[in-house]
Protein backbone atom coordinates (compact mmCIF):
# COMPACT_ATOMS: atom_id res chain seq x y z
CA UNK A 1 0.00 0.00 0.00
CA UNK A 2 2.92 2.60 1.12
CA UNK A 3 4.15 1.97 -2.83
CA UNK A 4 1.10 2.31 -4.24
CA UNK A 5 0.51 5.56 -2.55
CA UNK A 6 4.14 6.85 -3.35
CA UNK A 7 3.72 5.79 -7.14
CA UNK A 8 -0.08 6.85 -7.26
CA UNK A 9 1.36 10.35 -6.58
CA UNK A 10 4.16 10.16 -8.82
CA UNK A 11 1.76 9.37 -11.36
CA UNK A 12 -0.17 12.20 -11.02
CA UNK A 13 2.61 14.50 -10.38
CA UNK A 14 4.11 13.22 -13.99
CA UNK A 15 1.51 12.74 -16.29
CA UNK A 16 0.23 16.18 -15.63
CA UNK A 17 3.38 17.20 -18.07
CA UNK A 18 1.73 15.85 -20.90
CA UNK A 19 -2.12 15.57 -19.57
CA UNK A 20 -2.99 19.13 -20.69
CA UNK A 21 -0.77 18.54 -24.49
CA UNK A 22 -4.01 17.25 -26.05
CA UNK A 23 -6.09 19.63 -24.74
CA UNK A 24 -4.47 22.80 -25.74
CA UNK A 25 -6.42 23.66 -28.51
CA UNK A 26 -9.43 23.89 -26.69
CA UNK A 27 -7.55 25.70 -23.82
CA UNK A 28 -6.90 28.51 -26.50
CA UNK A 29 -10.08 28.92 -27.81
CA UNK A 30 -11.56 28.84 -24.22
CA UNK A 31 -9.11 31.50 -22.49
CA UNK A 32 -7.95 33.37 -25.55
CA UNK A 33 -4.34 32.57 -26.16
CA UNK A 34 -2.34 33.32 -28.62
CA UNK A 35 -0.57 30.72 -30.65
CA UNK A 36 2.98 31.63 -29.42
CA UNK A 37 2.25 32.60 -25.00
CA UNK A 38 0.24 28.83 -25.32
CA UNK A 39 3.80 27.20 -24.99
CA UNK A 40 3.72 28.51 -21.36
CA UNK A 41 0.31 26.56 -20.14
CA UNK A 42 2.91 23.59 -20.88
CA UNK A 43 6.40 25.58 -19.60
CA UNK A 44 4.46 27.26 -16.48
CA UNK A 45 4.57 23.85 -14.92
CA UNK A 46 7.71 22.23 -15.97
CA UNK A 47 9.83 24.90 -15.08
CA UNK A 48 8.54 25.68 -11.78
CA UNK A 49 8.55 22.03 -10.82
CA UNK A 50 12.31 21.20 -12.43
CA UNK A 51 13.15 24.62 -10.64
CA UNK A 52 11.87 24.09 -6.97
CA UNK A 53 12.81 20.27 -6.98
CA UNK A 54 15.98 20.82 -5.29
CA UNK A 55 14.17 22.94 -2.49
CA UNK A 56 11.55 20.28 -1.83
CA UNK A 57 14.15 17.50 -1.30
CA UNK A 58 15.61 19.90 1.22
CA UNK A 59 12.11 20.39 2.86
CA UNK A 60 11.42 16.42 3.41
CA UNK A 61 15.16 16.15 4.85
CA UNK A 62 14.53 18.88 7.43
CA UNK A 63 10.75 19.24 8.31
CA UNK A 64 9.55 15.51 8.17
CA UNK A 65 9.01 13.82 4.76
CA UNK A 66 5.51 12.49 5.09
CA UNK A 67 4.24 15.62 6.55
CA UNK A 68 6.06 17.81 3.63
CA UNK A 69 4.53 15.14 1.23
CA UNK A 70 1.05 15.61 2.37
CA UNK A 71 1.84 19.48 2.32
CA UNK A 72 2.99 19.24 -1.33
CA UNK A 73 0.20 16.86 -2.39
CA UNK A 74 -2.64 19.14 -1.22
CA UNK A 75 -1.08 22.31 -2.98
CA UNK A 76 -0.92 20.22 -5.66
CA UNK A 77 -4.74 19.58 -5.37
CA UNK A 78 -5.71 23.12 -4.59
CA UNK A 79 -3.85 24.38 -7.70
CA UNK A 80 -5.57 22.05 -10.00
CA UNK A 81 -8.97 23.25 -8.93
CA UNK A 82 -7.89 27.04 -9.41
CA UNK A 83 -6.85 25.84 -12.61
CA UNK A 84 -10.05 23.81 -13.66
CA UNK A 85 -11.94 26.94 -12.52
CA UNK A 86 -9.41 29.63 -14.24
CA UNK A 87 -11.38 32.14 -16.25
CA UNK A 88 -8.82 34.02 -18.46
CA UNK A 89 -4.92 33.07 -19.39
CA UNK A 90 -3.54 34.61 -16.45
CA UNK A 91 -5.38 32.71 -13.72
CA UNK A 92 -4.56 29.55 -15.67
CA UNK A 93 -0.83 30.30 -16.17
CA UNK A 94 -0.37 31.21 -12.27
CA UNK A 95 -2.60 27.71 -11.36
CA UNK A 96 0.08 25.81 -13.33
CA UNK A 97 2.69 27.21 -11.82
CA UNK A 98 1.40 26.76 -8.61
CA UNK A 99 0.76 23.21 -9.65
CA UNK A 100 4.71 23.09 -10.27
CA UNK A 101 5.51 24.32 -6.65
CA UNK A 102 3.31 21.59 -5.40
CA UNK A 103 4.95 18.66 -7.72
CA UNK A 104 8.50 20.64 -6.85
CA UNK A 105 7.53 19.37 -2.96
CA UNK A 106 5.54 16.08 -3.43
CA UNK A 107 7.44 14.46 -6.19
CA UNK A 108 11.31 14.48 -4.46
CA UNK A 109 10.10 13.65 -0.96
CA UNK A 110 7.74 10.60 -2.45
CA UNK A 111 11.20 8.99 -3.83
CA UNK A 112 12.96 10.00 -0.75
CA UNK A 113 10.00 7.90 1.33
CA UNK A 114 10.81 4.86 -0.79
CA UNK A 115 14.27 4.72 0.07
CA UNK A 116 13.32 4.51 4.19
CA UNK A 117 10.27 2.62 3.92
CA UNK A 118 11.67 -0.58 1.82
CA UNK A 119 15.15 -2.29 2.50
CA UNK A 120 17.89 -2.23 1.17
CA UNK A 121 18.42 -5.23 -1.68
CA UNK A 122 15.86 -6.98 -3.90
CA UNK A 123 12.48 -5.38 -1.93
CA UNK A 124 14.10 -1.32 -2.43
CA UNK A 125 14.74 -2.56 -5.90
CA UNK A 126 11.58 -4.04 -6.74
CA UNK A 127 10.04 -0.87 -5.49
CA UNK A 128 12.45 1.38 -7.57
CA UNK A 129 11.57 -0.20 -10.40
CA UNK A 130 7.96 0.41 -10.04
CA UNK A 131 8.32 4.03 -9.50
CA UNK A 132 10.35 4.68 -12.50
CA UNK A 133 8.38 2.82 -14.73
CA UNK A 134 5.38 5.29 -13.42
CA UNK A 135 8.13 8.40 -13.82
CA UNK A 136 8.87 7.35 -17.52
CA UNK A 137 5.42 5.86 -19.07
CA UNK A 138 3.40 9.09 -17.00
CA UNK A 139 3.47 10.41 -20.20
CA UNK A 140 1.84 8.29 -22.51
CA UNK A 141 -0.68 7.60 -19.64
CA UNK A 142 -1.18 11.48 -19.32
CA UNK A 143 -1.92 11.51 -23.51
CA UNK A 144 -4.27 8.68 -22.80
CA UNK A 145 -6.02 10.01 -20.40
CA UNK A 146 -6.19 13.32 -21.85
CA UNK A 147 -7.61 12.53 -24.62
CA UNK A 148 -10.38 10.66 -23.02
CA UNK A 149 -11.31 13.54 -20.23
CA UNK A 150 -11.26 15.81 -23.70
CA UNK A 151 -13.36 14.11 -25.89
CA UNK A 152 -16.04 12.79 -23.16
CA UNK A 153 -15.89 15.96 -21.20
CA UNK A 154 -13.94 19.24 -21.48
CA UNK A 155 -10.28 20.48 -21.21
CA UNK A 156 -11.22 21.53 -17.37
CA UNK A 157 -11.14 18.52 -16.62
CA UNK A 158 -7.89 17.36 -17.04
CA UNK A 159 -7.39 19.52 -14.30
CA UNK A 160 -10.03 18.80 -12.62
CA UNK A 161 -9.27 14.86 -12.04
CA UNK A 162 -5.90 15.56 -9.73
CA UNK A 163 -8.66 16.84 -7.05
CA UNK A 164 -10.01 13.28 -6.31
CA UNK A 165 -6.80 11.59 -6.57
CA UNK A 166 -5.11 14.17 -4.48
CA UNK A 167 -7.59 13.96 -1.78
CA UNK A 168 -7.36 9.77 -1.56
CA UNK A 169 -3.64 10.04 -1.70
CA UNK A 170 -3.53 12.42 1.47
CA UNK A 171 -6.14 10.51 3.26
CA UNK A 172 -4.05 6.94 2.84
CA UNK A 173 -0.99 8.10 3.51
CA UNK A 174 -0.73 8.80 7.63
CA UNK A 175 -2.28 4.92 7.62
CA UNK A 176 0.28 3.36 5.32
CA UNK A 177 3.15 5.50 5.33
CA UNK A 178 5.83 6.14 8.86
CA UNK A 179 7.38 9.34 8.84
CA UNK A 180 10.98 10.23 8.67
CA UNK A 181 13.50 11.76 10.83
CA UNK A 182 14.04 14.96 10.66
CA UNK A 183 17.49 16.36 10.10
CA UNK A 184 18.20 19.86 11.76
CA UNK A 185 19.30 22.58 8.81
CA UNK A 186 18.39 25.65 6.97
CA UNK A 187 17.18 26.46 3.71
CA UNK A 188 18.71 28.13 0.61
CA UNK A 189 16.28 29.79 -0.16
CA UNK A 190 18.27 32.21 -2.50
CA UNK A 191 20.05 29.03 -4.39
CA UNK A 192 16.00 27.77 -5.60
CA UNK A 193 15.51 31.41 -6.71
CA UNK A 194 18.56 31.91 -8.39
CA UNK A 195 18.62 27.89 -10.39
CA UNK A 196 14.62 28.42 -11.42
CA UNK A 197 14.97 32.14 -12.77
CA UNK A 198 18.59 31.03 -14.80
CA UNK A 199 16.76 28.48 -15.99
CA UNK A 200 13.46 30.14 -16.71
CA UNK A 201 15.55 32.53 -18.90
CA UNK A 202 17.74 29.75 -20.88
CA UNK A 203 14.16 28.02 -21.95
CA UNK A 204 12.93 31.43 -22.91
CA UNK A 205 15.80 32.59 -25.10
CA UNK A 206 15.78 28.74 -27.07
CA UNK A 207 12.05 29.47 -27.72
CA UNK A 208 12.40 32.91 -28.85
CA UNK A 209 15.32 31.93 -30.89
CA UNK A 210 13.17 29.41 -32.72
CA UNK A 211 10.30 32.24 -33.74
CA UNK A 212 12.87 35.77 -34.08
CA UNK A 213 16.22 33.86 -34.81
CA UNK A 214 19.64 33.47 -33.17
CA UNK A 215 20.04 37.61 -33.97
CA UNK A 216 17.35 38.85 -31.92
CA UNK A 217 18.26 41.23 -29.60
CA UNK A 218 16.07 39.50 -26.66
CA UNK A 219 17.20 35.95 -27.46
CA UNK A 220 20.90 37.16 -27.06
CA UNK A 221 20.22 39.03 -23.84
CA UNK A 222 17.92 35.67 -22.44
CA UNK A 223 20.70 33.98 -22.57
CA UNK A 224 23.19 36.14 -21.59
CA UNK A 225 21.27 36.82 -18.54
CA UNK A 226 21.11 33.38 -17.77
CA UNK A 227 25.07 32.62 -18.01
CA UNK A 228 24.79 35.35 -15.15
CA UNK A 229 21.99 34.13 -13.15
CA UNK A 230 23.21 30.59 -13.18
CA UNK A 231 26.87 31.46 -12.43
CA UNK A 232 25.59 33.38 -9.46
CA UNK A 233 23.71 29.75 -8.60
CA UNK A 234 27.32 28.11 -8.36
CA UNK A 235 28.82 30.52 -6.47
CA UNK A 236 26.12 30.55 -3.97
CA UNK A 237 26.12 26.92 -3.68
CA UNK A 238 30.04 26.92 -3.19
CA UNK A 239 29.88 29.46 -0.30
CA UNK A 240 26.19 28.56 1.44
CA UNK A 241 27.04 26.01 4.80
CA UNK A 242 23.94 23.98 3.66
CA UNK A 243 23.40 24.33 -0.01
CA UNK A 244 19.84 23.23 -1.87
CA UNK A 245 22.36 21.39 -4.63
CA UNK A 246 25.30 19.99 -2.45
CA UNK A 247 27.99 20.51 -5.15
CA UNK A 248 30.25 17.26 -3.90
CA UNK A 249 27.89 14.94 -4.80
CA UNK A 250 28.86 15.76 -7.95
CA UNK A 251 32.51 14.39 -6.63
CA UNK A 252 30.71 10.59 -6.80
CA UNK A 253 31.48 9.95 -10.79
CA UNK A 254 28.89 7.36 -11.03
CA UNK A 255 26.36 9.86 -9.85
CA UNK A 256 27.35 12.85 -11.88
CA UNK A 257 27.35 10.39 -14.98
CA UNK A 258 24.05 9.42 -13.71
CA UNK A 259 22.70 12.94 -13.73
CA UNK A 260 24.00 13.91 -17.40
CA UNK A 261 22.40 10.66 -18.79
CA UNK A 262 18.99 11.81 -17.16
CA UNK A 263 19.81 15.38 -18.51
CA UNK A 264 20.22 13.75 -22.19
CA UNK A 265 17.53 11.35 -21.67
CA UNK A 266 14.54 13.97 -20.86
CA UNK A 267 15.42 15.60 -23.52
CA UNK A 268 14.72 13.07 -25.67
CA UNK A 269 11.44 11.40 -24.12
CA UNK A 270 9.81 15.33 -23.27
CA UNK A 271 10.67 15.52 -27.49
CA UNK A 272 9.05 12.23 -28.47
CA UNK A 273 6.21 12.85 -26.78
CA UNK A 274 5.91 16.08 -27.67
CA UNK A 275 6.63 16.10 -31.72
CA UNK A 276 4.65 12.50 -32.20
CA UNK A 277 1.32 14.32 -30.33
CA UNK A 278 2.22 17.19 -33.34
CA UNK A 279 2.31 14.09 -36.12
CA UNK A 280 -0.31 11.99 -35.37
CA UNK A 281 -3.08 14.53 -34.79
CA UNK A 282 -1.93 16.96 -37.60
CA UNK A 283 -0.25 14.24 -40.05
CA UNK A 284 -2.09 11.22 -39.86
CA UNK A 285 -5.65 12.97 -38.83
CA UNK A 286 -6.21 11.24 -35.25
CA UNK A 287 -8.57 12.84 -32.85
CA UNK A 288 -7.45 13.28 -29.20
CA UNK A 289 -8.89 10.12 -28.00
CA UNK A 290 -7.27 8.07 -30.87
CA UNK A 291 -4.04 9.89 -30.03
CA UNK A 292 -4.15 9.21 -26.53
CA UNK A 293 -4.47 5.31 -27.38
CA UNK A 294 -1.60 5.61 -30.00
CA UNK A 295 0.52 6.33 -27.13
CA UNK A 296 -0.81 3.45 -24.63
CA UNK A 297 1.62 0.78 -25.44
CA UNK A 298 4.64 3.26 -24.78
CA UNK A 299 3.46 2.97 -20.55
CA UNK A 300 3.25 -1.52 -21.19
CA UNK A 301 6.80 -1.66 -22.90
CA UNK A 302 8.35 0.91 -20.40
CA UNK A 303 6.69 -1.21 -17.55
CA UNK A 304 8.42 -4.50 -19.54
CA UNK A 305 12.13 -2.58 -19.32
CA UNK A 306 11.86 -1.71 -15.72
CA UNK A 307 10.87 -5.23 -14.57
CA UNK A 308 13.43 -6.72 -16.93
CA UNK A 309 16.17 -4.20 -15.33
CA UNK A 310 15.01 -4.12 -11.64
CA UNK A 311 15.23 -8.31 -11.73
CA UNK A 312 18.80 -8.51 -13.44
CA UNK A 313 20.30 -5.41 -11.75
CA UNK A 314 21.87 -7.46 -8.86
CA UNK A 315 23.33 -10.25 -11.24
CA UNK A 316 24.66 -7.57 -14.15
CA UNK A 317 24.84 -4.34 -12.27
CA UNK A 318 22.89 -1.19 -13.47
CA UNK A 319 25.77 -0.52 -16.17
CA UNK A 320 24.73 -2.85 -18.94
CA UNK A 321 21.24 -1.62 -18.79
CA UNK A 322 22.32 2.18 -18.99
CA UNK A 323 24.35 1.59 -21.91
CA UNK A 324 21.45 -0.88 -23.54
CA UNK A 325 19.30 1.33 -22.75
CA UNK A 326 20.35 4.48 -23.93
CA UNK A 327 21.55 2.77 -27.59
CA UNK A 328 18.02 1.18 -28.07
CA UNK A 329 16.34 4.74 -27.35
CA UNK A 330 18.75 6.36 -30.29
CA UNK A 331 17.49 3.10 -32.21
CA UNK A 332 14.49 3.93 -31.91
CA UNK A 333 14.48 7.80 -32.37
CA UNK A 334 16.67 7.46 -35.14
CA UNK A 335 13.89 5.27 -36.67
CA UNK A 336 11.10 8.04 -36.25
CA UNK A 337 13.84 10.26 -38.60
CA UNK A 338 12.39 8.62 -41.30
CA UNK A 339 8.66 9.41 -41.33
CA UNK A 340 7.37 11.06 -43.82
CA UNK A 341 3.74 12.67 -44.91
CA UNK A 342 2.80 9.00 -46.51
CA UNK A 343 3.74 7.24 -42.91
CA UNK A 344 1.51 4.98 -40.90
CA UNK A 345 1.01 4.74 -37.33
CA UNK A 346 1.51 0.93 -37.54
CA UNK A 347 4.07 0.98 -40.46
CA UNK A 348 6.16 3.95 -39.12
CA UNK A 349 5.40 5.20 -35.79
CA UNK A 350 4.50 2.02 -33.34
CA UNK A 351 7.88 0.02 -33.78
CA UNK A 352 10.24 2.83 -33.18
CA UNK A 353 8.35 4.03 -30.23
CA UNK A 354 8.35 0.53 -28.53
CA UNK A 355 11.83 0.00 -29.34
CA UNK A 356 12.32 3.63 -27.81
CA UNK A 357 10.06 3.33 -24.65
CA UNK A 358 11.96 -0.42 -23.50
CA UNK A 359 15.20 1.18 -23.56
CA UNK A 360 13.44 4.00 -21.48
CA UNK A 361 12.12 1.39 -19.11
CA UNK A 362 15.94 0.02 -18.61
CA UNK A 363 17.45 3.49 -18.14
CA UNK A 364 15.20 4.63 -15.20
CA UNK A 365 15.07 1.81 -12.76
CA UNK A 366 19.23 2.31 -13.36
CA UNK A 367 19.68 5.86 -13.01
CA UNK A 368 17.25 5.70 -10.13
CA UNK A 369 19.44 3.20 -8.15
CA UNK A 370 22.72 4.86 -9.15
CA UNK A 371 21.42 8.49 -7.93
CA UNK A 372 20.80 7.35 -4.83
CA UNK A 373 23.42 4.22 -4.11
CA UNK A 374 26.36 5.71 -1.09
CA UNK A 375 23.90 8.35 0.05
CA UNK A 376 23.76 9.72 3.52
CA UNK A 377 20.23 9.20 4.99
CA UNK A 378 20.49 13.25 5.71
CA UNK A 379 20.76 13.97 2.04
CA UNK A 380 18.74 11.38 0.61
CA UNK A 381 16.01 14.11 -0.40
CA UNK A 382 18.83 16.43 -1.48
CA UNK A 383 19.76 13.32 -4.04
CA UNK A 384 16.14 12.27 -5.04
CA UNK A 385 15.51 15.89 -5.86
CA UNK A 386 18.62 16.54 -7.93
CA UNK A 387 17.48 13.80 -10.04
CA UNK A 388 14.11 14.94 -10.11
CA UNK A 389 15.56 18.28 -10.92
CA UNK A 390 17.75 17.06 -13.93
CA UNK A 391 14.93 14.87 -15.53
CA UNK A 392 12.43 18.05 -15.46
CA UNK A 393 15.11 20.83 -15.97
CA UNK A 394 16.49 18.15 -18.90
CA UNK A 395 13.19 17.90 -20.40
CA UNK A 396 12.47 21.55 -20.37
CA UNK A 397 15.61 22.74 -21.89
CA UNK A 398 15.83 19.87 -24.16
CA UNK A 399 12.31 20.30 -25.63
CA UNK A 400 13.46 23.85 -26.37
CA UNK A 401 16.59 22.98 -28.10
CA UNK A 402 14.34 20.66 -30.15
CA UNK A 403 11.80 23.67 -31.06
CA UNK A 404 14.48 25.42 -32.32
CA UNK A 405 15.41 22.58 -34.57
CA UNK A 406 11.93 22.11 -35.57
CA UNK A 407 11.39 25.75 -36.33
CA UNK A 408 14.78 26.02 -38.45
CA UNK A 409 13.69 22.91 -40.31
CA UNK A 410 10.11 23.98 -41.45
CA UNK A 411 10.83 27.50 -41.83
CA UNK A 412 13.64 25.92 -44.65
CA UNK A 413 10.53 23.73 -45.75
CA UNK A 414 8.02 26.11 -46.13
CA UNK A 415 10.54 28.50 -48.72
CA UNK A 416 10.83 25.12 -50.84
CA UNK A 417 6.59 24.27 -50.34
CA UNK A 418 4.96 28.13 -50.68
CA UNK A 419 6.13 28.47 -54.19
CA UNK A 420 4.83 25.29 -55.00
CA UNK A 421 1.62 26.17 -53.07
CA UNK A 422 0.84 29.60 -54.58
CA UNK A 423 1.00 28.49 -58.41
CA UNK A 424 -1.36 26.06 -57.66
CA UNK A 425 -3.97 27.92 -54.89
CA UNK A 426 -7.06 29.47 -55.88
CA UNK A 427 -8.00 32.88 -55.51
CA UNK A 428 -9.90 32.60 -52.51
CA UNK A 429 -6.68 30.42 -50.73
CA UNK A 430 -4.25 32.79 -51.72
CA UNK A 431 -6.61 35.71 -50.00
CA UNK A 432 -6.27 33.16 -46.62
CA UNK A 433 -2.52 33.15 -46.92
CA UNK A 434 -2.16 36.49 -46.94
CA UNK A 435 -4.40 36.65 -43.83
CA UNK A 436 -3.28 34.21 -42.21
CA UNK A 437 0.09 32.63 -43.17
CA UNK A 438 -1.03 29.01 -42.91
CA UNK A 439 -0.78 26.85 -46.23
CA UNK A 440 -3.27 23.89 -46.18
CA UNK A 441 -3.01 20.59 -46.40
CA UNK A 442 -0.86 18.82 -47.96
CA UNK A 443 2.21 21.83 -48.00
CA UNK A 444 1.24 21.99 -44.11
CA UNK A 445 2.13 18.31 -43.89
CA UNK A 446 5.30 18.54 -45.87
CA UNK A 447 6.62 21.58 -43.82
CA UNK A 448 5.27 19.72 -40.36
CA UNK A 449 7.11 16.62 -41.24
CA UNK A 450 10.29 17.99 -41.78
CA UNK A 451 10.31 19.83 -38.64
CA UNK A 452 9.41 16.50 -36.93
CA UNK A 453 12.41 14.77 -38.23
CA UNK A 454 15.15 17.21 -38.08
CA UNK A 455 13.60 17.13 -34.13
CA UNK A 456 14.32 13.70 -33.97
CA UNK A 457 17.47 13.76 -35.05
CA UNK A 458 18.40 16.19 -32.36
CA UNK A 459 17.05 13.53 -30.22
CA UNK A 460 18.83 10.43 -30.90
CA UNK A 461 21.92 12.79 -30.35
CA UNK A 462 21.12 13.38 -26.80
CA UNK A 463 20.44 9.30 -26.58
CA UNK A 464 24.07 8.92 -28.08
CA UNK A 465 25.46 11.06 -25.49
CA UNK A 466 23.66 9.21 -23.08
CA UNK A 467 24.74 5.96 -23.81
CA UNK A 468 28.69 7.38 -24.12
CA UNK A 469 28.31 9.33 -21.25
CA UNK A 470 27.19 5.13 -19.53
CA UNK A 471 30.17 3.87 -21.41
CA UNK A 472 33.00 5.55 -20.42
CA UNK A 473 31.74 7.36 -17.09
CA UNK A 474 29.89 4.61 -15.04
CA UNK A 475 31.35 2.44 -13.02
CA UNK A 476 30.10 -0.39 -11.09
CA UNK A 477 32.05 -1.84 -8.11
CA UNK A 478 31.87 -5.22 -6.77
CA UNK A 479 30.46 -3.73 -3.41
CA UNK A 480 27.67 -1.94 -5.35
CA UNK A 481 26.53 -5.07 -6.59
CA UNK A 482 26.87 -6.60 -3.15
CA UNK A 483 24.22 -3.53 -1.68
CA UNK A 484 21.90 -4.76 -4.83
CA UNK A 485 21.51 -8.45 -3.32
CA UNK A 486 20.49 -6.86 0.02
CA UNK A 487 24.22 -7.25 1.29
CA UNK A 488 25.98 -4.46 3.45
CA UNK A 489 28.30 -3.50 1.24
CA UNK A 490 30.18 -0.12 2.01
CA UNK A 491 28.77 2.98 4.32
CA UNK A 492 27.32 6.14 2.41
CA UNK A 493 30.19 8.66 1.92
Amino acid sequence: MALFILASCQLMVVLDITIVNIALPHIQSALEFSTTSLAWVVSAYTLTFGGLLLLGGRAGDILGRRRVFIFGVLLFVLASLLGGLAQNAGQLLGARALQGVGGAIASPTALSLISTTFREGPERNRAFGVFAAVSAGGGAIGLLAGGILVEWLNWRWVLFVNVPIGLLIVLATPRWIRESERHPGRFDVTGALTSTVGMVLLVYGFIRAAQEGWRDALTLASFAAAVVVLTGFILIERRSRQPITPLHMFADRNRAGTYGIMLCLAAAIFGMFFFLTLFVQNVLGFSPLEAGLAFLPVSAVIAVGAGLASRFLPVYGPKPFMVVGAILAAAGLAWLTLTDVHSTYAGSVLGPMLVFSLGMGMEFVSLTLMALSNVATPETGAASGLLNATQQVGGSLGLSILVTMFGTASANEADKQIPDFLRQATPSERLRFEQTGQVPKPWSDEILTAGVSAAFIMAAIFTVVAALIALVVIQVRPSDLERLKGGPGPGPM
